[in-house]
Order: C-alpha cells, then structure tokens, then sequence
C-alpha cells in the first residue's frame, strides 16, 4: 500500500543559484504534512501532525542541513538539466 514517501525538487527559471528555489515534501497516504522550502528557509507544516514536526526540525539541526541541499542538488543539477531541456526544444 502507499504510506510514506519524500520528494525533493528544484524550480529555476535560469542557471542563477539565486533564482532556483529547493523544496522537500513528506507525504502521508497521498497527503503533504511537511515541506521544507529555500525561499522560506524552515519547514512549514499542513496537518496537526506536520505542524508539530515543522516545530521541532526548525528548531534543530534538521533546517541547517537543509539549507545546504539548494547548493549541493540543485546547483549540481541545473547545468545538466538546462542542457537536456535545450537539445529537446
């Protein structure tokens, strides 16, 4: 059955590391009750549970780690992924 999953994606518009902006998305059973973004810089909280999570990660070590990942997936990635996306158009 589907219960828990994460998903981590990077949004640009252009290879400016100042334009990308890094998301991490904790699903429960098809429902986001987490997300950690870049352009917020802590994670926000849908559901009861999310929200008491959210508290405790931006308290902790959990939203420094994160803050890193725009610069270590996202810049590392976005140079392939534009190439890709030029040669198919």
């Amino acid at each position: 059955g589907f219960r828990h999953h994460t998903v981590a994606d990077c949004e640009f518009n252009s290879s400016k590391l100042n334009d990308i902006e890094y998301t991490q998305s904790y699903y429960y059973n098809k429902l986001e009750y987490v997300r950690f973004s870049s352009s917020v810089g802590k994670y926000v909280g849908y559901t009861e549970y999310g929200i008491k999570n959210a508290e405790r990660w931006n308290n902790g070590p959990e939203v420094i780690a994160r803050g890193g990942e725009k610069e270590r997936y996202c810049f590392h990635n976005v140079g392939i992924d534009v190439e890709a996306d030029l040669t198919k158009s």
